[in-house]
């Protein structure tokens, strides 16, 4: 039984120090890529380069400017806080896109988002395909 205990011992310290030898590994090309492998990844795709666009590169925005006219200010700061790009909203309100405003949010929520009334996140979610 102590013979088998010793094995199991030896080999599990074998494993962990297999395992750890391959993470400095990992670590050693990921930070000093001795290959070039990073040129194979595109960076428009990486985490990091989305978020540095976003927080670095955003362009700035004039408050001043109306970018829907069906809109109201507060109602554009609140579609663009949930990121809704304001602009390519549609800037006439079709029949059919009320009636499906209708259907989705009640006659008298979508009177009141018609009426100034910002809508809400979970709001906008669901009337998007009205939008389409």
């Amino acid at each position: 039984m102590k013979l088998l205990l010793k094995i199991l011992n030896v080999f599990f310290v074998f494993l962990g120090v297999i395992f750890f030898i391959l993470i400095l590994g990992v670590i050693y090309f990921f930070v000093f890529d001795p290959f070039n492998l990073k040129t194979f990844i595109p960076e428009d795709q990486s985490l990091f380069s989305t978020t540095k666009n976003l927080i670095f590169q955003r362009e700035s925005v004039d408050p001043n400017i109306d970018r829907n006219p069906l809109l109201n200010s507060e109602q554009e700061v609140m579609l663009e806080s949930v990121g809704v790009d304001t602009s390519k909203l549609p800037s006439e309100i079709t029949p059919e896109m009320q009636k499906c405003f209708i259907e989705k949010l009640g006659q008298e929520r979508a009177s009141e988002i018609i009426g100034g009334s910002s809508p809400t996140a979970g709001e906008i979610i669901s009337a998007n395909s009205c939008l389409k």
